[in-house]
């Protein structure tokens, strides 16, 4: 595994826990990091003995945790972007979040925190999120005479709907938790403490199921939700003829028939 300046990697129980860790700029996303993140993506995806990956914002400089998950794209490397930087900025960040959003293994994002700008965009394209009680979601963007450049114009409307997404857009107010969780922007809210052992919980209740098939699931639903309807469920039925012909579909439905555990070991 590479050595990484501004991340953290744990790997336990089949989980892969990767931590943004860039104490002084509250997490901020530079580029030094989206290459890192992207490194570490490609390597941990590689990995038969990862299934989930769960990503989180390391402590402050002052080793407090649950201040920030990310607070944003780092604004001291962008205040001087020429519009061809600033171009290809946004598509460096762009190739790590759709390797969250498309590797096989699940990706839950653990918002602790700060989930401003570029923070917010990186936890949607997780396939899950979590966020602890304290947690804080914006896109501050236009405010600073910009706009989201790391998906947020595209991922928050797909999530939330477009009304909310230009809301939250043009006004760059702030939600807290409870609000990003009633518009379904986060999928659980839990208390920051209760926070890693509900995403690892939650892991652990993936993992249990048929890896290979949890696959599957996940490329269907992203490949098929910009498709007509009648293309995706052709899609799906391809995809499930394809699963039917599997060591884990045979173990799986002879367990379930024998009334016992199945022992499902595809991925």
């Amino acid at each position: 595994m590479s050595e990484f300046n501004n991340l953290k990697l744990e790997i336990a129980d089949q989980t892969a826990v990767l931590s943004i860790s860039r104490p002084a700029a509250l997490n901020a996303l530079n580029s030094e990091t989206l290459d890192e993140l992207n490194t570490a993506l490609t390597e941990i995806e590689a990995m038969d003995d990862v299934k989930v990956v769960i990503l989180t914002g390391g402590p402050d400089k002052k080793g407090n945790e649950f201040k920030s998950f990310v607070a944003g794209a780092d604004i001291s490397e962008m205040v001087n972007f020429t519009a061809p930087e600033a171009r290809a900025f946004g598509i460096k960040a762009s190739v790590p979040f759709f390797k969250l959003m498309n590797m096989r293994q699940v990706t839950i994002a653990a918002v602790n925190g700060f989930a401003l700008g570029g923070g917010c965009e990186i936890a949607m394209a997780c396939d899950i999120r979590i966020a602890s009680d304290n947690a804080v979601f914006g896109q501050p963007e236009c405010g600073l005479g910009i706009i989201p450049g790391f998906g947020g114009t595209q991922r928050l409307a797909r999530l939330v709907g477009m009304g909310r997404a230009k809301e939250m857009i043009f006004t760059c107010d702030n939600i807290d938790a409870n609000e990003a969780y009633r518009i379904g922007l986060v999928n659980k809210v839990v208390a920051k403490e209760e926070l890693m052992a509900t995403a690892k919980a939650m892991a652990a209740k993936i993992i249990s199921k048929g890896s290979y098939a949890v696959s599957v699931a996940k490329a269907a639903i992203n490949n098929g939700y910009d498709m007509d309807i009648k293309n995706a469920v052709e899609m799906e039925a391809n995809l499930f003829g394809v699963v039917n012909d599997t060591h884990d579909k045979k173990e799986g439905m002879g367990a379930f028939l024998e009334k016992r555990a199945a022992n499902l070991t595809d991925f």
